[in-house]
């Protein structure tokens, strides 16, 4: 059989009817779990603004108690993609309304809401409410037993590369030495009767190099039938272990359920759907050539030239976060730090400091140890005034940690950040850099 046949092998929809299911269950909970926990509420409703994507400022919560609504409406959306109603409606609009949570605010980024939103965008342009659905029951004709094996080598892929990328930026000195292990631990004091073991350096080593190992052999493991129970219990131990000790919301569970695409059609529809008929394997498969060459092909090229986009750009990515985001760096670092925003009215040369208690604790991690969120509010500032009429300079002065690197300047206190630009694709040269030993380099 050749890998064109292999592609379009006809096998049971099984793995993806059932992850149909528990992403639907699984978009249910993120969104009430978000009212229920005070999330919505500390990101959304009680600060004044959010710190939005660069270039989309414009979008900004509800006011009031919208984002409420907003969020109870994602996860009414949710069930009705679990119970497969209107399925590519009700997927369709909960992917926008997640593209809003997700570019409205970057003060509690996290890569499984990035990971969320492809997924969904992926599961769109799949049937995957051909069977076990209301969208059956109402047009009996959709029915299919059947999809094209390539269906579930579009998630394995997808997770390949997440795993694969997340593996490749942990070789870090901070990770593979314990140190931002050791530093991540330290703040786990929900758990204070594990605290002795958390403390010990070889524990830290430990957590350090067995997360390394597990993303880098998870997926071959699954991969080969003899080692996938192995796989699968391991996988059951390091995610249940994130979601106890770090508290990450959905994406351990989210992460177990891509399982059901690594195990044969045919198992996972006798586990999971015992009354649902056998699949034909002479089925014929068509019109599904197109969406793989001209949609999918495209877009692992992008996932895979995404991570790598920060060798192209100048300096240490882990100092000065440019291409940080989209690219699967996972838990490597611990930024601390300070800044004062000094206000110059260019017209009377009088000088103040922006006060900024008026912005949550996370708002003002934000604003003070991230590139892009220092840009962002001096141009925040410089907006604030303009509506009273005024012209002003913002300069920054402060330092930055990153892990136990010590602190250090990381903009230039002599450059205008009101008037500095933001660079997409290379380097901010106000953004100051450093060699291995923390001097500055011109």
């Amino acid at each position: 059989m050749t890998f064109t046949q292999k592609l379009f092998r006809p096998i049971d929809n099984a793995p993806l009817i059932a992850f149909r299911i528990f992403l639907g269950f699984l978009l249910f909970t993120e969104a009430i779990g978000a009212i229920l926990t005070g999330w919505v509420k500390s990101i959304f409703i009680k600060p004044e603004f959010t710190f939005s994507h660069i270039g989309l400022e414009w979008l900004q919560p509800l006011p009031g108690n919208g984002m409420y609504f907003y969020f109870l409406t994602m996860g009414i959306l949710g069930l009705l993609v679990m119970l497969g109603y209107r399925y590519r409606l009700t997927l369709g609009l909960y992917t926008i309304l997640w593209a809003g949570v997700y570019f409205m605010q970057k003060e509690s980024y996290n890569n499984h809401y990035y990971l969320l939103l492809l997924v969904c965008m992926i599961m769109w342009l799949l049937p995957a409410n051909r069977y076990a659905s209301l969208d059956v029951k109402r047009n009996p004709a959709i029915k299919e037993l059947s999809m094209p094996q390539w269906y579930s080598w579009v998630m394995i892929v997808q997770m390949a590369v997440v795993y694969f990328f997340a593996t490749v930026s942990k070789l870090t000195p901070d990770w593979v030495d314990g140190t931002f292990i050791k530093l991540l631990l330290g703040g786990t004091d929900h758990l204070p009767f594990m605290m002795n073991l958390f403390s010990k350096h070889w524990f830290h080593l430990f957590i350090a190099w067995s997360g390394m190992v597990f993303d880098f052999v998870v997926i071959p493991l699954f991969l080969w039938k003899r080692t996938r129970t192995i796989a699968f219990i391991c996988s059951i131990i390091f995610h249940i272990f994130n979601s106890i000790v770090l508290q990450i919301g959905i994406f351990p569970f989210f992460a177990l359920s891509f399982i059901v695409f690594f195990y044969p059609a045919d198992s996972i529809r006798k586990l999971f759907f015992r009354k649902k008929p056998v699949a034909d394997p002479n089925t014929i498969i068509k019109g599904h050539k197109s969406l793989l060459a001209y949609v999918f092909v495209p877009y692992f090229i992008i996932q895979i030239l995404l991570p790598l986009r920060h060798f192209a750009i100048k300096g240490d990515v882990l100092w000065t976060e440019e291409g940080h985001r989209l690219s699967w760096r996972m838990m490597l670092r611990q930024r601390y730090g300070y800044a004062q925003f000094e206000v110059v009215d260019k017209k009377t040369h009088s000088k103040s400091f922006y006060p900024l208690y008026r912005l949550s604790n996370k708002q003002q991690h934000f604003a003070t140890t991230k590139p892009d969120g220092i840009w962002q509010m001096a141009q925040r500032i410089k907006k604030e005034y303009a509506e009273k009429g005024k012209d002003v300079s913002v300069f920054v002065t402060g330092k930055v940690a990153v892990n136990d690197s010590g602190y250090h300047e990381l903009v230039d206190p002599k450059v205008d950040m009101a008037a500095a630009k933001w660079d997409i694709f290379a380097h901010n040269d106000w953004i100051l850099l450093y060699d291995e030993h923390w001097k500055p380099i011109p």
